[in-house]
């Protein structure tokens, strides 16, 4: 998000603006789906996993993937415990 001049941009801004440019939005903001609505053209997942540390999400990435793959727009998927 920073890097795309984003980091300022509230949750629901957010997820417009990641709708217009990409196909899957991976967050660690468990909140994400009760307090907004997901756009109709983008995919949600939400990792959680102890840490948001490089050695805590690692261990996660097989099954990110696998929901990568399936995942389809307007749906919200989980990874993690």
């Amino acid at each position: 998000m920073q890097q795309a001049g984003w980091s300022s941009v509230d949750n629901g801004a957010l997820l417009q603006r990641a709708a217009s440019k990409f196909d899957i939005f991976i967050t660690i903001d468990k909140h994400i789906q009760r307090d907004y609505k997901v756009p109709a053209t983008l995919a949600v997942i939400t990792v959680k996993a102890r840490t948001n540390r490089i050695q805590s999400l690692r261990p996660l990435v097989p099954e990110l993937l696998r929901v990568i793959e399936r995942v389809r727009p307007g749906m919200f998927e989980r990874v993690g415990a």
